[in-house]
């Protein structure tokens, strides 16, 4: 074989492989396939398609009709004529890797008639308007917000979709974006110092839960629904929540709806300015874009809604703020805000912050905090942390925290926590686990220590008493009787105790209680404190006894006996000595048992 006809056949041999490389690189679109149906589903027409060709179809279930019915003959045919003959001229077909996504064709809406050409003005400011157009439908879409991110001029468009904005003519360039919730957030650049009338067509976001994927394993099978993009990237649509402080009282209360739409539709923009100055919600000298901008400085007559402050905030009423606060915020009635807060933050009513707290908290009514709580936080009535708190709270009626409390709780009435690392000061005190210390008449550790004890000493032959706190610090809330009819006597008290263990079965219990005794006249007075050190034997689980002396002080305005009571108020035979004229001292005794 010469050298000339060797080189013709390696060129033919090289056309061969390129020729069978091409046919093996046939796009989903370029294949031949035949199909033959009568009157079948379209989902179903569509799963032939795809195990005939070997690729997969990807489309919205909202725009494609699968059960209507398909009737078609092809023989080795490319997929696309036989998509073009099923959906015709409405749809467009796109490849990506083994995949054929369906969409509906955008469709081009001419401007009306009443178009406005472009006029350049010499003016300070010039006015961008226009309609907002669903790219699918055609539709003009209302509640879309519209808005220059540099000036922070915006606005919501009207059930026409029509918008006008005022731009400042200084700016050298100029860009209108148009955010709608459910939409992708669309951009232009337009001409500056330009009065013109411009139309925008926005396209809608992917929604998963109405996406179909068909492969070739999904023949005549139920319709199945996917959370994969053709690519293989997990798409995941969420609906966007309602911004947090508008869900408040004092949000659904003062904000409008058109207010409340803007901050939905721009969940993706935030500006940052120096200062800004509002009268109200709405009226600020950032315009309607205020809810989107957080301020170094922010004055707010009577109020005013911002994205949040980062040095101080005054508002002569109310201040709400979407994000978060720092360093100062002061208002004549309520803060909200939806991020957190750290430095100072006072309120003449209401503190509501629905993430975290980082310094000091006062409030006239309440403080609430959705989240964590470090510093100090006062408030006339009520606080309320639903995380853990670290600091101290101090209340004139009660105090809440959800889960731990590291520091200190004091309240008029009522303190509560999930577990207690520090300590509690109120009329109640009340807290799931404990591993501080509760001061208070009645205080409640669920998983804590709790007793029921039946005693009796030198001056009340029975006796009965509630123990309930921790091991480290216990309320007492006793009561006791003479049963004797001669020598009847009553008491009521409230003490303190301290069980200190041993070993596993002995402990020593230290007491101080003091009682109020009735020994038949309301017009004496009667009391007796009792410090008592008793050594206890822990005979079961729920039962143990103890016995030990005790030393008590008895102050006393009574001389002379009443028919039928005890008196004096001690037994015989105990040395008393005088601590004044009505003020006696003596050593006794207690002996008991507990329950629980």
């Amino acid at each position: 074989m010469t050298t000339m006809n060797k080189y013709k056949t390696y060129f033919l041999v090289s056309m061969l492989q390129v020729l069978v490389c091409a046919s093996f690189a046939q796009t989903p679109l370029q294949k031949n396939i035949s199909i033959q149906v009568q009157r079948q589903r379209l989902g179903n027409v569509l799963e032939i398609m795809s195990n005939a060709g070997n690729f997969n179809f990807s489309y919205n279930s909202n725009i494609v009709k699968r059960d209507s019915l398909v009737t078609l003959t092809f023989t080795s045919k490319p997929v696309k004529d036989i998509l073009d003959f099923i959906f015709k001229t409405d749809y467009e077909f796109i490849e990506s890797g083994n995949y054929i996504i369906l969409r509906k064709k955008p469709i081009v809406t001419p401007p009306p008639q009443t178009f406005v050409k472009p006029v350049v003005t010499e003016e300070k400011n010039y006015f961008v308007k226009g309609y907002i157009i669903d790219e699918a439908t055609g539709e003009k879409i209302d509640e879309a917000s519209v808005y220059e991110a540099k000036q922070l001029a915006s606005d919501l468009t009207n059930e026409n979709g029509f918008f006008k904005i005022k731009l400042k003519s200084k700016y050298k360039t100029a860009s209108v974006t148009v955010s709608k919730l459910f939409y992708k957030d669309t951009t232009i650049y337009i001409e500056p110092k330009l009065n013109q009338t411009i139309y925008i067509s926005i396209q809608r976001e992917e929604d998963t839960s109405s996406m179909v994927n068909v492969t070739p394993e999904d023949f005549l099978l139920p319709d199945s629904v996917e959370v994969e993009s053709p690519s293989g990237e997990k798409l995941i649509y969420t609906k966007t929540d309602s911004i947090k402080v508008q869900k408040s009282w004092i949000g659904k209360f003062l904000l409008s709806s058109k207010q409340k739409v803007q901050s939905v539709n721009l969940k993706k923009f935030f500006a940052t300015r120096n200062f800004q100055l509002s009268f109200v919600p709405g009226t600020s000298t950032q315009g309607k874009l205020s809810t989107q901008v957080t301020n170094k400085f922010s004055l707010n007559v009577l109020g005013g809604y911002t994205a949040g402050v980062k040095v101080l905030e005054v508002g002569g009423l109310f201040n709400i703020n979407k994000k978060n606060v720092q360093y100062f915020q002061a208002a004549g009635l309520f803060n909200t805000v939806g991020g957190s807060v750290k430095g100072f933050q006072a309120a003449g009513v209401q503190n509501l912050v629905f993430d975290s707290v980082r310094g000091f908290q006062a409030a006239g009514v309440s403080n609430y905090v959705k989240g964590k709580f470090r510093g100090l936080q006062t408030a006339g009535v009520y606080n309320h942390v639903s995380d853990s708190m670290k600091g101290a709270q101090i209340a004139g009626v009660a105090n809440f925290s959800k889960r731990t409390v590291n520091g200190l709780q004091i309240a008029g009435i009522l303190n509560y926590t999930k577990k207690l690392k520090g300590v509690q000061i109120g009329l109640i005190n009340i807290a799931d686990t404990s591993e501080g210390y509760s001061i208070g008449l009645i205080n409640i550790i669920k998983y804590g220590y709790h007793k029921i004890s039946v005693s009796t000493n030198e001056v009340t032959q029975f006796n009965i008493a509630y123990k309930s706190g921790n091991p480290k610090l216990y309320s007492i809330l006793q009561a006791g009787t003479n049963l004797s009819g001669n020598k009847k006597l009553f008491s009521v008290g409230y003490g303190i105790g301290r069980d200190n263990k041993l070993s596993k079965q002995l402990s020593i219990t230290t007491e101080f209680t003091t009682n109020y005794i009735y020994a038949g006249n309301w017009d004496n007075y009667n009391s007796e404190s009792k410090i008592s050190a008793n050594l206890k034997w822990q005979v079961a689980k729920r039962f143990s006894v103890y016995a030990g002396p005790s030393f008590s002080y008895l102050h006393t305005d009574q001389q002379t006996a009443v028919q039928g009571y005890k008196f004096p108020l001690t037994s015989q035979g105990y040395k008393q000595f005088n601590i004044g004229d009505s003020d006696k001292g003596w050593i006794g005794f207690t002996v008991g048992v507990n329950f629980l």
